[in-house]
């Protein structure tokens, strides 16, 4: 007989607990949040990465992994009189009814954008019912990657509409922010330089989302095309006898371009 979620999801429960018990695992033991943080994050990253991959198998093992790291700071948590399980499932289920009124109560949303508004609101409610009033960038954590950060940034701006128009007038911007990055870079100025630089990266990450893309998936892209062709770069001139710490700078400029003609050519 197959067994239900909520009952493997107890035996997870009890695996944990047995795990942290005075005759259990020493390593599982003697981890705190603090030391656990890395954990967190890389199961993160390698569920993104199994995403990526298009496998099931994968997929289903990471997301395996990354539930355990929940599971892990829960039972800390319980050790230390805070919160159980219970505690953390039970003001989930809740947050997502309260809200979510379109699909638990009575109100009406027409698209996803609305939804998405319907939730800002909700979350800045509750926030002032509390006492803490609540910005509409507030959510964002700080420590996400740049590009995916000022992304997420950027769209709750959008949701009150503070936004450009389309892609094209955000391109006018990082047009304009290029050229003021040019203007720091010619003045050696390195604190200009890295505040205009900075803008001019920001203002590319709003053209890419407002292309309906994903600033970060792009730049991954980018710097897995360079990888591949620097790879290839170092065959082609192992093949001939040399690498390319031994060339001089055309040389290398003349196989890399080699490297960009011959992937183009494999290219469907």
């Amino acid at each position: 007989m197959t067994e239900s979620p909520g009952v493997l999801f107890q035996r997870l429960l009890d695996v944990m607990k047995r795990l942290r018990a005075p005759d259990g695992c020493p390593w599982d033991r003697e981890q705190t949040r603090t030391s656990l943080k890395p954990y967190l994050i890389e199961e993160a990253y390698e569920v993104l990465e199994a995403i990526e991959s298009g496998r099931i198998d994968p997929l289903q093992e990471e997301l395996g992994d990354l539930l355990f790291q929940v599971v892990f700071h829960a039972r800390l948590a319980e050790e230390q009189g805070e919160f159980t399980m219970a505690d953390l499932l039970r003001q989930l289920i809740d947050k997502m009814v309260r809200r979510h009124p379109h699909v638990f109560g009575d109100a009406s949303v027409g698209t996803a954008n609305e939804a998405l508004a319907q939730w800002e609101a909700i979350k800045r409610r509750e926030a002032d019912e509390r006492g803490q009033p609540r910005s509409v960038l507030d959510g964002v954590p700080r420590a996400l990657p740049s590009l995916l950060r000022a992304q997420r940034v950027q769209s709750k701006a959008a949701r009150v509409n503070f936004d450009w128009p389309d892609a094209r007038a955000a391109w006018d911007k990082v047009e304009e922010e290029i050229r003021e990055a040019a203007e720091a870079l010619a003045s050696g100025d390195a604190r200009r330089i890295h505040e205009e630089l900075g803008d001019a990266l920001f203002s590319l990450v709003n053209v890419a989302r407002l292309s309906a893309l994903d600033a970060e998936e792009a730049l991954h892209g980018a710097i897995e095309k360079f990888r591949r062709r620097f790879t290839e770069m170092e065959a082609e001139l192992a093949a001939r006898g040399t690498s390319v710490s031994a060339v001089a700078p055309e040389e290398l400029e003349r196989s890399w371009e080699a490297a960009k003609a011959e992937e183009r050519e494999k290219q469907p």
